[in-house]
């Protein structure tokens, strides 16, 4: 791409003031992404992807269309600002659709400070391939393990370019350094498989990929000899590597846009405990050298670190403009969206207050349980907050691991579950979401 991206976003808006827009922003994406796979010695799989993403929405009164595109031809943006604006006229109209105000619009536009793009080159793919068989030499080192499933080494560069007819033109690049590996222990229908990744902004920042391959290998082997856990009302221990899952789900039940059609099962908790006193939720998208951070919105609007529940006490919804106008409140500049789609609110950076005691204390102190490493499947009632997922993990007996454990389903529901959370002290500070080892009281667990 050697066009600049903010040419490209003028162009995209000049194009629907001629087609008749009454209002309109355009967003470009440039991006590269490198990625290399290894299995068995050999080279599995390489990938390179290069290229260009624009998308353009506008606005006919309180009517809005999204058309996108991967050509930056000017025949092409007369052809999608056309079909735009044709579309809109014909959408369902929104009375809280609108651009934000010269007022609300951010400062700030671009991610001086933030350092969310890494200046070294991109690495080589000779070097990403290095890294990602030393990850799976590493695992293969470790007695127990019967193969590798993968070992992946990857690399991405996206530049990202917002502008409107209200003013508003910034935008950012954010690179990316990503390791992985899946090892599997045991043989036939005795094999167990589990996994490491780590991913940084930075290549400096990223560890060594023998530690990566190293612990994928030993918690597959950890694995070994998994059978059903026996079935009640049990604490069960969420591992800090999904942890966060459980706190996602909080922040899907104030999403603006759930509670406006009042589909969430927080709609009516502002100002209620969903947490216990003790514990307070709060995002920073402006956290240095993070995957989720970002200067601005996807409507122009500054982020900014702010708290969602204060000692356990629901504070704020997550907000963009429509979902605020919906609600009679100021947005929160937790606007989203890709270039095909129209913004939606959603919050990045999220750290939950941590704890004093270790996992292994956790563990301790439930007694018998079971410890979580990992969810499949997901049943959960936007409505009500009953939750139900498959699991599979250790079972604990006696504050200590027993034997590790799989084919199991744990049941509750969330507004209980999240105001019963013990929280352990070990959330990796790298991560955008800081969410500890939670531990949860009398969760039913279906296993054998």
């Amino acid at each position: 791409m050697t066009q600049p991206l903010a040419d490209v976003t003028d162009a995209l808006l000049a194009a629907a003031r001629r087609a008749g827009a009454e209002a309109a922003d355009a967003m470009a994406v440039d991006g590269t992404s490198v990625s290399i796979d290894v299995r068995a010695g050999g080279l599995e799989q390489a990938e390179r992807s290069e290229g260009i993403e624009i998308g353009l929405r506008v606005l006919m009164g309180r009517r809005q269309a999204c058309v996108s595109a991967s050509d930056t031809r000017p025949e092409t943006l007369a052809a999608m600002a056309e079909r735009a604006v044709a579309m809109a006229r014909e959408a369902p109209e929104d009375a809280h659709l609108r651009l934000a105000s010269p007022e609300e619009l951010s400062a700030r536009r671009d991610a001086a400070g933030l350092e969310l793009d890494d200046p070294a080159p991109e690495p080589a793919p000779e070097a990403l391939e290095a890294d990602a068989r030393r990850a799976e030499a590493a695992a293969l080192a470790v007695r127990g393990v019967s193969q590798v499933q993968a070992a992946s080494a990857a690399y991405g560069r996206r530049a990202v370019h917002l502008a409107a007819s209200n003013g508003f033109a910034g935008g950012y690049t954010r690179s990316s350094r990503h390791l992985s590996c899946v090892a599997i222990s045991g043989e036939g229908t005795g094999m167990e498989r589990d996994w490491h990744a780590e991913s940084r902004v930075w290549q400096a920042d990223l560890p060594e990929p023998a530690m990566v391959g190293r612990i994928a290998a030993e918690r597959a082997v950890a694995r070994t000899g998994a059978r059903k856990p026996p079935s009640g009302a049990f604490p069960v221990l969420y591992d800090e590597r999904i942890s966060s899952g459980l706190i996602r789900h909080l922040l899907s039940a104030i999403n603006g846009a759930s509670v406006a059609r009042g589909s969430s099962w927080l709609r009516d908790a502002m100002g209620d405990h969903v947490l216990p006193s003790a514990l307070s939720l709060v995002e920073n998208p402006l956290r240095r050298r993070v995957s989720g951070s970002r200067p601005f919105d996807a409507e122009g609007l500054p982020t900014q670190s702010r708290v969602l529940v204060r000692d356990g006490l629901l504070e704020g919804w997550i907000l963009d403009l429509s979902s605020a106008g919906k609600l009679g409140l100021a947005p929160t500049g937790n606007a989203v969206r890709g270039v095909a789609a129209p913004p939606s609110p959603s919050a990045s950076n999220i750290t939950l207050s941590q704890g004093t005691d270790s996992r292994e204390d956790l563990m301790r102190s439930m007694g018998t349980g079971l410890l979580v490493t990992s969810l499949i499947g997901m049943s959960i009632n936007a409505t009500t907050g009953d939750y139900s997922r498959g699991a599979s993990g250790f079972w604990v007996e006696n504050g200590e691991i027993a034997y590790p454990v799989n084919e199991c389903t744990i049941a509750g529901n969330l507004r209980d579950m999240l105001r019963s959370l013990t929280p352990a002290n070990d959330a990796r500070l790298h991560l955008s979401d800081q969410v500890p080892s939670l531990l949860v009281e009398g969760l039913t667990v279906a296993g054998a």
